[in-house]
């Protein structure tokens, strides 16, 4: 992967760890299901009415709302209500960048290299490092379903991976036209017409002004801005090199935690971070340098690719 696309994936990392706090806030006054909804609903009509349909088969641009939108955020959300801490949700569902590798792996035979296995190994160690410092602020129930929702990101990756679409932009907006139907059924089922017209009254007021900070930044910067970059990546390099940059993510969600909810880090963490990182570079950069060494004055597929 050139330094430049692992500089986007990084600066999406970025994106989405911010967006663990924008999601905890917008829980303040959506309940889960319906915060599903709505934040997939407001690009969704939009995108039905002004952009045409990327060119790519029905079964994997379901697929990829099913997998990105449904499950991982339905999850995540339902997490997050039921107690997952923004900096901890930020980490667990990184489990998704291992459950990629091994569906590519198992499903569609994506070559799992030894370089990348020590790299994702490490970045992994790094995560067991954080979870297990933070273990005792994290109940069972919020962190299994944290973690579906990590599986649900995945089977999105493999999705997208799968319709080669030229128009990555495209694919990320149509994707948004799955979840918003089935999720409001089961906001409607779940948590009832009261509380959902509780929460809608409430955001029309000054309490309900954070929340909607949170939810337009869900919704501009973390989808539309922070999934289009990842799309367009996944569109040009394997699945199972783009998605363990999704690793850096509690590196940069759990400060914000702190930041904005007092969520404290230690230095255990701090190191399992620097394994994170370190872990993400030899598995996608090292790798490069390696293979245009081996093979001299010609380049990779990959490079050649995902020229800008």
């Amino acid at each position: 992967m050139p330094p430049r696309h692992a500089a986007l994936a990084i600066l999406v990392a970025v994106l989405w760890g911010l967006n663990f706090v924008a999601i905890d806030l917008s829980l303040q006054t959506y309940p889960p299901f319906l915060l599903a909804a709505v934040r997939f609903a407001l690009l969704a009509i939009p995108t039905v009415l002004l952009v045409p349909r990327p060119d790519v088969p029905w079964r994997w641009l379901i697929g990829y709302g099913i997998g990105f939108g449904i499950l991982q955020f339905g999850f995540l959300y339902w997490g997050m209500a039921a107690g997952m801490p923004a900096g901890i949700a930020s980490l667990v569902l990184q489990a998704s960048a291992p459950f990629t590798v091994l569906l590519s792996a198992l499903v569609f035979k994506e070559q799992v290299t030894a370089i990348r296995v020590v790299g994702i190994g490490l970045a992994i160690a790094g995560l067991c490092v954080v979870g297990w410092q933070r273990s005792e602020h994290a109940a069972l129930l919020p962190f299994l379903l944290t973690l579906a929702g990590a599986l649900g990101w995945a089977i999105g990756n493999i999705c997208n991976r799968q319709a080669h679409t030229t128009e990555p932009f495209r694919l990320v907006l149509w994707m948004t036209v799955v979840p918003p139907i089935p999720m409001f059924g089961v906001s409607l089922l779940v948590e009832g017409s009261d509380r959902i017209g509780q929460s809608l009254s409430t955001a029309l007021t000054p309490a309900g002004l954070l929340p909607d900070l949170g939810l337009l930044y869900t919704v501009v910067v973390a989808t539309v801005v922070g999934s289009g970059i990842w799309s367009w990546l996944m569109s040009r390099h394997p699945a199972g090199m783009v998605a363990p940059f999704s690793l850096l993510v509690p590196v940069f969600g759990m400060p914000a935690a702190w930041l904005v909810f007092g969520e404290s880090i230690r230095p255990g963490e701090l190191v399992g971070a620097v394994l994170v990182v370190v872990g993400v570079l030899l598995g996608a950069l090292v790798r490069r340098r390696l293979t245009t060494t081996a093979r001299p004055g010609v380049r990779s597929a990959a490079a050649e690719s995902s020229v800008l």
